[in-house]
């Protein structure tokens, strides 16, 4: 089997949620792989065994999930493969690019700030001497040997970089206790795994020179980089927890959706002319490297909301009742039925372009949802006066003679509107106690339309409650 074209990766180490920077890399990554017809692959880095928990493991697969990134094949976890990794680092010693430095920490140290004083990186005495000087029993660490010479990178966003070699340290390949290092199993895991491209933030554009005198080093192909630049705040700063630096489930629980989060993450550091609005298939089509910027993208929470409200109201009806039951349930515990919950589906395109979150959607909903009797609000005594209360009797009765076929929104506000002109009163003496029977309150659409979603039944038995109640 031909091994495919583009093969990308995902690789978070396991230390906390899936955050909205950790979300872009992926979904960039994500969108790569399908645009070529390749794969997306994930790797959790949890050599970290002091950090890495099972639960920050469940918190990134399950983000993915939620963000509707799924990976081909099966998760790669790096501490499984050791075993490679130290099979690469002893082949390395074996052709005289790497050795053992039999340094003690504290020589090591003082070495180290003697080359920083002389202003050059830490090369290792060892690195000359071979297997004739190497004492009989003592502790060592793999070392790499970086080569003379300079180390080339053609970055596809941030273009040729290159690095004097004499700036990167005989770096440690593996430990005193033989365990591997970060820097030499990634390049492993990512030879191993076939990757071809490798979409990471700028912050790791450093490493990638060092990884690529690893890749040389084993006679390995180099991986194409592309270094994408970090999300800041909307103050420009580097992006933290008080910007919304959050897990993906708090803008789950925030009530995004993910085509809406994937839409802005998207479009956040890449550009593609005027076009703000993407389907999966126009994202999938239209995303390349060269139309990722140089420069930091800021997290606008107010653009957000806007493309998040542009694919609610692109969702399907069903799907989008499916993913706001808990936002439902949440402004209605007590009360929300099997009726109400076919209100909701049957209003659904009145609410859609009223909600940029599932939570507002909800929000909009509560007047279809709320038990009965309506709670009526303080203010509700004012507006529900008895002059009120006599009209809004006097139009039940003209509401309750309408047919079932006309229980519809023009020949409802016909019905209002005929009211108050037979009664020689504007539209809103009636309108007011009439929103207020019917809603409580609650933010809700045109009467017309409150009438219409509520049904007639609903309407009715509304208005009856508000007056037996007086």
């Amino acid at each position: 089997m031909s091994r495919p074209a583009v093969v990308t990766r995902f690789a978070p180490s396991p230390t906390g949620f899936l955050h909205i920077g950790g979300a872009r890399t992926a979904l960039f990554n994500y969108l790569y792989a399908k645009k070529h017809g390749g794969q997306f692959k994930l790797r959790i880095e949890d050599t970290d065994k002091a950090r890495s928990t099972p639960e920050a493991t469940q918190a990134i697969l399950d983000g993915l999930d939620w963000m509707g990134l799924p990976h081909d094949g099966d998760v790669v976890y790096q501490s499984q493969n050791a075993p490679a990794h130290i099979e690469a680092a002893m082949s390395m010693v074996e052709t005289g690019r790497a050795y053992r430095c039999y340094l003690s920490p504290e020589d090591q140290e003082a070495q180290r700030a003697a080359a920083r004083e002389a202003g050059h990186a830490f090369r290792s005495p060892w690195r000359e001497l071979g297997p004739a000087d190497y004492p009989d029993s003592a502790d060592y660490v793999i070392r790499f040997k970086v080569p003379e010479g300079e180390t080339v990178i053609t970055d596809a966003v941030q273009g040729k970089i290159t690095w004097n070699n004499k700036e990167f340290d005989d770096l440690v390949l593996l430990r005193a206790d033989g365990s591997p290092v970060y820097m030499l199993a990634v390049v492993v895991d990512d030879h191993n795994m076939d990757v071809t491209h490798v979409i990471r933030g700028d912050d790791h554009l450093i490493n990638s020179g060092r990884q690529t005198l690893i890749y040389r080093a084993l006679g390995w192909d180099v991986p194409q980089f592309a270094h994408v630049p970090l999300i800041h705040g909307p103050d420009g700063k580097k992006l933290s927890k008080r910007h919304g630096a959050l897990g993906a489930e708090a803008y789950r629980d925030d009530g995004y959706i993910p085509s809406g989060l994937r839409n802005y993450l998207m479009k956040l550091g890449w550009s593609h002319g005027d076009q703000e609005i993407f389907t999966d298939a126009q994202a999938a089509e239209a995303f390349d490297l060269p139309g990722i910027v140089k420069s930091a993208a800021r997290l606008d929470f107010e653009k957000m909301a806007y493309v998040n409200g542009k694919h609610i109201e692109m969702s399907d009806n069903a799907d989008l009742l499916a993913r706001a039951q808990p936002f439902l349930r949440a402004e209605t515990p007590d009360g929300y039925t099997s009726e109400a919950e076919a209100r909701v589906l049957a209003a659904m395109e009145d609410l859609k372009p009223r909600a940029k979150t599932l939570k507002e959607l909800a929000q909009q909903a509560f007047y279809l949802t709320r038990p009965r009797p309506v709670p009526m609000p303080a203010k509700a005594k004012k507006i529900l006066s008895e002059e009120a209360l006599n009209r809004l009797s006097e139009l039940q009765i003209s509401l309750e003679a309408l047919q079932d076929t006309q229980w519809q929104s023009e020949p409802l506000q016909a019905c209002l509107t005929d009211f108050a002109a037979r009664h020689g009163v504007g539209f809103g003496k009636i309108g007011q106690p009439l929103r207020m029977a019917l809603t409580g309150g609650a933010p809700s659409p045109d009467l017309s339309v409150v009438l219409t979603r509520l049904g007639k039944a609903e309407t009715l038995a509304r208005i009856g409650d508000v007056l037996s109640a007086t």
